[in-house]
């Protein structure tokens, strides 16, 4: 895909990767529609780019629908639809049930919603692009984080059945799954000495992965990762399981990562 005049949608646009993909949408020519729950920080952003601004909670199916037909009205069909939003509470089994639903509401559900809103137009028109910002985490999983960890596997297994089940109609797929990022969410981690040398040692800003979304949709890649690592880590997990459990338990101990 090449995103000259292409109408393109982002959720979670007003800070972080959807801010840096708004941006850099915006610079290749591409028609955007920035959506954050921050309505303040997403006028901004949109201010500053030349973009639509909305104001949506992703959780709520409505206002995904209201985005759709906000962008179609104001900007024209959907060519791509960025399902950004994300958020990444610490913590295991003992969450409250409230803290599951709510992270499996945001980063699963929404992009449910998202195909639901944008797949029927797309496919009478034959063609359109879903990105889904998953994660490392989808591939991996995130020490310390039980439920970012289980709905970033759940989008990843949504986008793999979306590419597979619409891939001959027209409709291109890409999961973006970067590592460590420099982020408010990264800062807030990053603030646990135990982890700190180690995001460190990983993290790269929010153009990098900008960067590797245009590349990668130029491509047409199912999987973008602005870290090439993980591409190696996620190999090993599949040819031997066992041994990248055993590894990834002895790195939870290094760090001395607590439940």
């Amino acid at each position: 895909m090449q995103l000259d005049g292409k109408v393109v949608v982002v959720t979670g646009g007003g800070n972080g990767i959807g801010e840096g993909l708004v941006r850099r949408f915006a610079a290749e020519g591409a028609r955007v529609l920035a959506a954050d729950l921050d309505g303040d920080a997403v006028t901004r952003v949109a201010g500053e780019t030349g973009a639509v601004a909305a104001t949506a909670d992703v959780s709520v199916e409505g206002d995904v629908i209201r985005l759709v037909e906000t962008a179609e009205s104001e900007l024209g069909p959907i060519d791509l639809f960025c399902s950004n939003a994300g958020i990444g509470p610490s913590g295991g089994l003992d969450m409250p049930d409230e803290t599951w639903q709510k992270v499996w509401e945001i980063n699963t559900m929404s992009h449910v919603y998202a195909a639901r809103a944008c797949l029927p137009g797309m496919l009478a028109r034959g063609e359109g692009y879903l990105l889904q910002t998953v994660s490392a985490a989808g591939l991996l999983t995130n020490l310390g984080a039980a439920a970012y960890s289980v709905t970033k596997h759940a989008a990843l297994a949504l986008a793999e059945w979306i590419s597979v089940t619409y891939g001959d109609r027209g409709i291109k797929v890409s999961a973006l799954c970067p590592q460590f990022v420099q982020t408010d969410l990264l800062r807030d981690l990053a603030g646990d000495p135990a982890v700190a040398q180690w995001v460190k040692a990983s993290t790269i800003e929010v153009a990098d992965v900008a960067e590797a979304v245009v590349k990668g949709l130029e491509a047409e890649k199912f999987l973008i990762l602005p870290h090439p690592e993980v591409e190696t880590f996620f190999q090993r997990k599949a040819t031997d399981y066992d041994r990248w459990l055993a590894g990834m338990r002895k790195l939870q101990a290094s760090l001395g990562l607590e439940i």
